[in-house]
């Protein structure tokens, strides 16, 4: 069952309708707020291309996940 998922807030026009299995591919700078220069950037940076490059990054992952720890332990009880 297809769930439906509003995602015109974090693409640019032209990929607004795009299926999720081609955002995929598309380039990083169809992500609302990255300009070509940003993508033209993450590309000699960190070879990051596509959604699914950035996705996929490793140091993107890290951070993601040492702020989601940072959450977590701010709200937790302390001894």
């Amino acid at each position: 069952m297809p769930v439906p998922v509003n995602l015109d807030a974090l693409l640019d026009e032209p990929f607004r309708d795009t299926p999720l299995t081609d955002l995929v591919n598309a380039p990083v700078s169809a992500l609302s707020g990255v300009s070509d220069e940003e993508a033209q950037g993450l590309s000699l940076a960190f070879g990051i291309n596509t959604i699914g490059d950035l996705a996929a990054n490793d140091f993107v992952r890290a951070a993601v996940a040492i702020a989601r720890m940072a959450e977590v332990a701010a709200t937790a009880p302390r001894p």
